[in-house]
Formats: C-alpha cells, structure tokens, sequence
C-alpha cells in the first residue's frame, strides 16, 4: 500500500499517488509527484459570531454552510520556498515552491500544520483569510506525529479555530475539510467518517497511528488544514490520501494535536518548572450543542511553582492570563512570552467556587545548581544566557545516547552565546569534550578554557529536533576564584 503526503502544485491534475501527503511543492512537471505534503491552513477572515446555538433561519443556510463561516477565519495558507536537489535543479531550477494549510490555535498568531509542509523550507509565508501575508517561522516541530507549530506577528488578534473531539465522532458522520487544495484557498469539501483508529505506513521512518478515515476529497496542498464536524468543531488535521484509490484520506485526531502542540509550547517555558499534570473532560449538554471542555489538575509536583501557587488536585482551571482554559494547549500558551519574575494570573473553580490565584515564573526548585549563590549570575555575565537542566525525555529522540541538556531560557543580545547564535529555546548538549547536563559541567567547562590551546569550543544544540553545530570563541570572562565542584 503507498500512502502519500500530498503535495500541492498549480499545474494539470494528473496525480500517479500511492499514500499521498497533502502537501504541495510547486514543480515543472505535469503530474504530482508520489509522495507530497499536505498543504497549510489558509488565512482567517472576518470573525463569524455564529454559533450552532445561534442561527438565522435561511432555507439554504445549512449546518454545513454554518460551519464553514465558523472555522474560515481560522484557517490559513501557506507558501514555502525550498532549495531544489541536485536532480530537481536540472528540470526545475533550484528553488522549489509548495503549498500548505493550518490552522490558527492561539489569537497571537501561533499556527499549526504538518511537520511535512514545513519540512527542509527556507522560506515561509503565511496568506490569512483577509488575503494579508506574513512571514513565518517555524517554533517547534515533532517528526514522529507529523506536526509543527508556526508563529506570525499579524499585529492584531487572530481567530482561533475551535476545538472538538473524536469521543463522540461517529462512523458515517459528516465531516467538512477545508484547505488550499492544488492553490485553490479555502477549497471546501465534504464526505463523511469512514474508519476510526487507523494506522497507515508511510515509509521506514514514519507510520501514522491511530488516523481517522474519511471520503472527503484531500488533495495536495490539503496537508495541514482542518477536518471539522457539521458544528465547526476541529475533529483531525488532514495529512495524507490512499494513493491510486478514490475517497481514502486521513487526518490526525485532535486529541493527538492537543497533546503534541501542548508539548510543544510547553518546550519554551519548560525551565520555570510550572510542575502541573491535568486531565482533560468533554460534554456535550445537547447533540447539537457547542462543545463542552474542561481542563481539571490531576498532579502537582511538590515545589513547583503550580503548587507554590495555591494550586491543587482537583482545581478546574478556567483562565490564564486574559484568556480562557478549555484544553491543555490553552494552559502552555497562558506561559508562553513569560520571563523571570513575571507574575501570571489564574482563575480556578474549587469546590463550586471562583478563586483568583498568581503565578511567579521562577526557575524550578528541583534544580539546585540552578539555585546555589553566583552560579546563574556567572554564566549570566559571563557567557550570556540562564540555562535550566532538562531530562533525556527533551533530546532521545534527536539521539538516544543524550542524556539531558541545558535548555536556555534566555540570551543577552551581544553576548558570546548571541554572537555564535545561540537561541531561547535551544537545549546545549555538548561543549567541547564534555555532554551538558548541569550546570556544573558547564562552569567547568568555560572556566577551564585557558587550559586548552584551541580558540574557540565547539558546541552543539538541540534545536527543533535537529542537532546544530558551531564554535563559540573564548572571549568570555567568568572569575575561577568560585569554581563549582
């Protein structure tokens, strides 16, 4: 069986696919290749105040038209740039053009799509649903579930799409895909659940688990968009179609996505140590009802800073920040943009009451290096950055011989780690000949430098699940009178 990520392309609809990802990458051939990638959401438009509780009555206007106003501002285009092969190049030039859709799940521009429609680009445009362009980049991204995250900077706030589930989602159920399908934005089709919890193969290196099925017609340039119910509720984010058949595609469930773009956005927070676990609840009080979420704490890890809050097991989160809490994504994002000493106000629901509480983001007291006199303020002033210890769990899956790093919270513009490039959210891995696990080693480290004839260390990073390389020269001062043992 060949499944392909489609891809999406302006050019005649001869498509030889086996499993397509649908994804698009622009080419000077007449066919789309066999194996393409998704396209990414298209932009958002106008807000739609309607809901599926609050509809005017038209004869024409159905759930499906409905639905379709809801989630339109929500979805966006994208357009990516990539350089071409050796091979490529002789027939194409060497810059290659794709096509992609996402969609918009945090109002200050945080986007998701597939890993796939993102994949080995230098170049990323977002088109949102108003038709105005903005450069992207690429925060984080996960292989194994084929899954990425986008940020823009649009300058005002941003429709969300909203979000449903797959616990209620029923076989032969209608569901709606929108997308920008072979360059069409917006492209609106529609069919029903065919399958549940299926697991396709792509290749050696990837297999999708647990997909929904659908005969909804996903084409290349689809790969990224949504999978919606007649209520406009996110149920999957479409990725790849049966290649050679008719009415076979997939699209990943929205439980998955919840997870893995919590994860994600909880990487760039992850050294304050929130120390909080939840547990998700959904209901529907009436069949043709929104959507019902709650988020509900079901750990707290002692001396986090969750639970240095007032926070306990049990407690329903409602709020974060300015912004409401129906799933875990909506907690990470509540963090995201926070530095040290940053005060984070929470509203919770305990025991049939309203509590207003207060979060400090503060480097996370299981890290005693991290806390012990002079050793941040050292590196700090020294090399430039506040690192925080992290786990294996944050770099096995780049190589699985790590065994932690250093995850950087913060860099000083014109320090020795900016000027070799070093970023937030960059885990250090390696300095030299030593692995970076603790603060210790990395005071060692750079205060031993004179003791090796070499101008510069080599480093290495941890970054969106790619190693990256570089030398950091020795122009750093830090005092070897207080050398950490």
């Amino acid at each position: 069986m060949r499944i392909v990520v489609l891809a999406c392309k302006v050019a005649p609809i001869l498509a030889t696919l086996g499993l397509a990802l649908s994804f698009g990458h622009a080419r000077g051939e007449d066919h789309p290749p066999a194996l393409t990638p998704s396209p990414a959401p298209s932009a958002p438009s106008a807000p739609s105040s309607s809901s599926p509780s609050a509809r005017a009555f038209h004869p024409r206007q159905t759930p499906i038209v409905e639905a379709c106003k809801r989630i339109r501002a929500s979805v966006v285009n994208i357009h990516s740039e990539r350089n071409a092969s050796p091979s490529e190049a002789v027939t194409q030039g060497t810059r290659i053009n794709g096509m992609g859709t996402g969609v918009i799940v945090d109002a200050r521009g945080y986007i998701v799509t597939n890993h796939h429609v993102i994949e080995d680009v230098t170049t990323l445009r977002v088109r949102l649903a108003d038709g105005s362009n903005h450069s992207a980049k690429v925060l984080a991204r996960d292989p194994e579930t084929d899954l990425a995250l986008l940020k823009i900077d649009a300058g005002r706030p941003l429709t969300t799409i909203p979000l449903g589930t797959t616990r209620d989602l029923m076989v032969g159920e209608t569901v709606i895909a929108m997308g920008n399908a072979y360059g069409y934005e917006h492209t609106v089709t529609v069919g029903v659940v065919s399958a549940m919890g299926r697991d396709v193969v792509l290749n050696r290196e990837l297999t999708y688990k647990s997909l929904i099925q659908t005969d909804a017609s996903i084409n290349p340039g689809n790969s990224g968009g949504p999978l919606v119910n007649v209520l406009g509720e996110l149920v999957g984010v479409n990725v790849a179609i049966r290649a050679g058949a008719q009415g076979i595609g997939f699209a990943i469930p929205v439980e998955t996505m919840i997870r893995v773009c919590a994860d994600m956005l909880g990487q760039k927070h992850r050294g304050f140590g929130l120390g909080a676990g939840f547990r998700e609840e959904v209901d529907r009080p009436r069949e043709d009802g929104d959507l019902v979420r709650r988020v509900v704490i079901e750990k707290l890890e002692p001396g986090s800073i969750a639970a240095k809050a007032g926070l306990r097991m049990g407690d329903q989160l409602m709020q974060v920040g300015d912004a409401g809490v129906q799933s875990s994504i909506d907690w990470e994002k509540g963090f995201l943009e926070r530095s040290q000493g940053d005060k984070v106000n929470l509203l919770v629901k305990r025991d049939g009451k309203e509590l207003k509480l207060g979060v400090t983001m503060e480097l996370s007291s299981r890290d005693p290096v991290a806390k012990k006199s002079g050793a941040s303020d050292q590196i700090w002033s020294g090399l430039g950055i506040m690192v925080h210890a992290v786990g294996a769990d944050q770099v096995t899956r780049v190589d699985n011989r790590l065994r932690g790093g250093l995850i950087i919270r913060d860099v000083r513009p014109e320090s020795p780690a900016s000027r070799a490039g070093w970023q937030k959210g960059d885990i250090l891995v390696g300095l030299h000949d030593w692995e970076m696990v603790s603060h210790d080693n990395l005071l060692y480290a750079i205060k031993n430098q004179s003791q090796h004839e070499v101008e510069s260390y080599r480093f290495f990073l941890v970054r969106e699940h790619k190693v990256v390389r570089g030398n950091l020269p020795f122009n750093m001062v830090i005092p070897t009178s207080d050398s950490a043992p």
